[in-house]
């Protein structure tokens, strides 16, 4: 699997607006419902499905990164979305730090392996330093989707 099985060009946000991790989720989830990866009357049943899954435990995993993701009925196709934040946000990161890239991973359910094919995607990339510093300074949609194919590209 690859990144561009999941995130297109249009789900990529190089400068979230939101201050806050409710805010970030909210606003990644809808960029997917007007890039057409998501059902728009879908969108606060995802976020609310999405916050009580950081409710019960961060998806912020340190080193500037948060992966929330989670498996819904109203979710027909694996997507994703990646946002970045330059000023971070607080996403209760386990390293207690901010955040200033986040992943979303949305899945049908009943499609187990997919999403996990997809997250080791995700976090094979994201736990390489330059990897995480070039997407930080990436401001076009372009840029973050060229950092992807190269990660892509130096997968196999």
């Amino acid at each position: 699997m690859k990144f561009r099985d999941f995130i297109q060009p249009g789900s990529v946000v190089v400068s979230l607006q939101s201050q806050d991790r409710d805010g970030a989720i909210r606003e990644l989830v809808t960029a997917l419902s007007a890039t057409g990866g998501l059902d728009p009357s879908a969108v606060d049943e995802i976020v609310n499905a999405m916050l009580d899954r950081e409710n019960s435990g961060t998806t912020g995993f340190g080193r500037g990164v948060a992966a929330p993701h989670v498996k819904h009925p109203r979710i027909r196709q694996l997507v994703g979305a990646v946002g970045l934040s330059a000023r971070g946000i607080d996403f209760e990161a386990l390293d207690r730090k901010p955040v200033y890239v986040v992943f979303i991973l949305l899945s049908p359910q009943g499609h187990d392996q997919q999403h996990l094919q997809a997250m080791e995607v995700v976090f094979r990339s994201l736990k390489e330093e330059a990897f995480r510093r070039s997407l930080r300074l990436a401001d076009t949609p372009e840029k973050v989707m060229a950092l992807l194919d190269e990660a892509d590209a130096a997968a196999k």
